[in-house]
């Protein structure tokens, strides 16, 4: 009997799976041992092949060759990682092997990586499919013990196989189109394009805000404040004037509690963490992005196997894993940090497991982020490790604990005509929030939260009191805040809320801007091309990105087009729609996109880009101000002088006009290199957050000072 070919993502992976299976044997790209061999991915090996692979016409980018839609899509080697699938190539055929185990990811993904590996080597061996949520030697072996035949996840790989010809299909014509047709490199995608649009579309909304002036009128009753109500319970006033007359006729005034209004609360424990959810926790905590989260993750996975596996959509656990629970309570017993906690969870007569912990009909491919069974040690993982596994260790002890409960009291105090609200808490239960209180004691510093409740004083209706001081107090209204990667990741999950179309809306609630797994890349895929930035924790769209929205159609923008068919892959998936049926409406859209970049030109101006790829002589933004010998480079911080290492000392941040709401991207700086003056540029004066315009000059000591003049603020309707 021959031995059983076994084929993981990754070396790290492999090596894992070999020692469980006692494989030890080592060669160039493989291990061996009496009844398995075991070999690698290096992740994608396969991909889909270039356009010039169908016709050398496709060569050239010309709007006589599009579309591209080629009968059926062609693979072609990763030239970086070929000496691998040669490797695998020589083994999948080799006599010594009679049967192939699939050990790649259990996910989308991760059955394309191997089956794209079984076409293009055109193996015609049966395979198996290893299936496990843990990287732990117990899970692997139960993995082994129950491997399911490969037809058995034939729907997931025609799922993930769609995904990748759509994404080509968008990506390579539209791109080609959109850049043919308006003379720069345009990089434009199925799921990254619309979701630009939602940080265009934000940027807008804060463009456009005017801040208004309002007014309140704090009354102090000695023991308590309290604020100023009109009959629907409103405190904001619009004119200073009113403010000021309530002020005064209220202070030193007596007035009575007129009435007391006590409800009690209660807060369930959040659910557990699936990859989305973990990603905005880091962000919004330790403000991670989406990418640093996931491969934390993947590393307290694989690595460190004390979590279990993190590409999942699912906040649930099935009702099978309730030994599990059980064992994986024990382990973190015996961490010092969260010993007490599983302990009091452990001394219950029963496990308090509601719908909110197991619910197999929530559970999809994988369950829910949880630590593992296995011998749990913290003390080797690094810092930001550890900041993730207690998230994750947390809310799993969380789950099992009482709801938080509080006592929310409002108090009515009347002085003459005039209303004041007072606002209380009373905590009767900590519940769930004492284990977060106390495992995650730095987190809760960075909350954000509403403004703290007051501690009331004993009271009674009817009982009087004086109005001791009062004040007015100035108030703005703000603008919508831009997008952080946890708010853009909220909003990439639920897409479906920005369709008007109530139907469709129904229809897109399972379904979002890509996947878990595949947001992190998309967000990553935005800052690389250049149509947005990180500013501080949030991310803003770049002149580039705003001009690309204003360029393509609405259905390219619109997260209803693509949520559309996340749906409909989840439905291949299910086997609820078949491959045919999706391509067909892809290759439709195609046309259309490529119709409309032949027909419909806007009136908008793209800075020309050196083609990549082509080595050319640093022609740089423009020569420098102060030497007059170096050229301005950008860097990731800064736009400096090439002649720096000869003692130039020119250095203009990128920042620096941050407190103003500038960026000062690349363009801007080319023209003001120039000479020119940048006239009417969008302001945010820091001192009153008020909106105007104002003028950007280099300053004249050309040390790389931006300096604002004329500046005019905006004039409140």
């Amino acid at each position: 009997m021959g031995k059983t070919l076994v084929i993981a993502e990754k070396p790290s992976v492999a090596r894992d799976i070999a020692k469980t299976l006692g494989v030890s044997g080592k060669n160039e790209g493989y291990l061996t041992g009496e009844n398995y061999v075991v070999s690698w991915a290096i992740g994608h090996l396969v991909t889909l092949a270039e356009p010039e692979a169908y016709d050398v016409k496709y060569k050239k980018w010309n709007f006589e060759t599009l579309p591209i839609l080629p009968d059926s899509m062609k693979l072609e080697a990763i030239k970086k990682t070929r000496s691998q699938l040669k490797v695998l190539h020589k083994l999948m055929h080799s006599r010594e092997i009679d049967e192939i185990i699939c050990a790649t990811d259990s996910g989308r993904e991760g059955e394309l990586i191997f089956r794209y590996i079984y076409e293009i080597t055109q193996c015609r061996k049966p395979f198996r499919r290893l299936w496990i949520s843990s990287m732990t030697e117990t899970a692997i072996r139960e993995g082994f013990a129950h491997l399911q035949d490969g037809s058995h996840y034939d729907l997931l790989y025609h799922s993930a196989r769609c995904r990748a010809e759509a994404d080509w299909l968008v990506g390579m014509n539209a791109s080609r189109a959109y850049t043919i047709r308006y003379g720069a490199l345009l990089s434009i995608g199925r799921v990254q394009t619309p979701t630009l649009a939602l940080i265009v579309e934000k940027q807008k909304e804060i463009d456009a805000f005017v801040p208004q002036d309002y007014f309140e009128v704090q009354a102090d009753f000695e023991q308590y404040t309290g604020f100023w109500i009109d009959e629907k319970e409103n405190t904001r006033l619009d004119l200073r004037e009113k403010a000021e007359q309530i002020a005064a006729r209220v202070k030193g005034q007596r007035g009575i509690v007129s009435q007391i209004v006590k409800e009690e609360k209660r807060q369930l424990p959040p659910l557990l963490y699936d990859l989305t959810e973990l990603q905005r926790e880091c962000n919004r905590k330790f403000g991670f992005s989406a990418k640093k989260t996931l491969d934390i993750a993947q590393s307290l996975y694989e690595k460190r196997k004390m979590i279990t596996y993190p590409r999942t959509d699912s906040r649930y656990l099935s009702d099978d894993m309730v030994d599990k629970i059980k064992q994986t309570l024990g382990r973190l017993k015996d961490v010092q940090e969260f010993s007490p906690y599983a302990a009091e969870v452990l001394a219950k007569e029963k496990l308090p497991l509601s719908k909110r912990i197991i619910d197999n009909s929530k559970v999809t491919d994988h369950h829910a982020i949880i630590p593992t069974d296995t011998r749990l040690r913290t003390d080797h993982l690094t810092p930001e490790e550890n900041k993730v596994f207690s998230l994750v260790a947390a809310r799993f002890l969380a789950v099992f604990y009482p709801a938080y409960v509080y006592e929310s009291t409002k108090v009515y105090t009347k002085v003459g005509l005039d209303t004041f609200l007072s606002k209380g808490k009373t905590v009767l239960q900590e519940g769930w929030q004492a284990v977060e209180k106390a495992l995650l004691p730095e987190t809760r510093k960075n909350k954000t939260e509403k403004e703290e409740e007051q501690q009331l004083p004993p009271l009674t209706e009817q009982q009087p009191v004086v109005a001791k001081r009062t004040k007015v107090l100035d108030k703005k209204t703000k603008a919508p805040p831009p997008y952080t990667e946890s708010t853009l990741l909220s909003a990439m999950e639920n897409a479906g809320r920005f369709v008007e179309d109530e139907e469709l809306k129904e229809q897109m609630k399972d379904s979002g801007l890509g996947t878990p797994a595949t947001r992190a890349a998309i967000i990553e895929r935005l800052l690389s091309v250049g149509y947005i930035m990180r500013k501080g924790k949030t991310l803003v769209p770049t002149e580039k990105g705003q001009k690309l929205i204003a360029v393509v159609p609405e259905e390219l923008r619109s997260p209803q087009t693509t949520g559309k068919w996340e749906k409909g892959l989840s439905s291949i998936a299910k086997g609820k729609m078949t491959e045919e049926r999706f391509l067909e409406s892809i290759r439709r859209y195609v046309r259309f996109l490529v119709d409309d970049a032949a027909q419909h030109k806007k009136d908008v101006v793209f800075e020309a880009e050196r083609p990549r790829g082509k080595r050319s002589r640093v022609q740089g933004l423009g020569k420098c101000p102060l030497c007059g010998k170096g050229k301005i480079l950008e860097n990731s911080r800064s736009y400096y002088c090439t002649e720096w290492k000869n003692g130039c000392k020119f250095s203009l941040w990128k920042d620096s006009t941050e407190p103003y709401g500038i960026l000062l991207d690349a363009p801007k700086v080319k023209r003001l290199l120039k000479g020119e003056k940048l006239e009417k540029i969008p302001v945010v004066l820091p001192q009153t957050g008020e909106r105007g315009t104002a003028d950007l000059i280099l300053s004249p000591d050309h040390s790389g000072r931006v300096e604002l003049m004329n500046v005019t603020r905006s004039i409140k309707e």
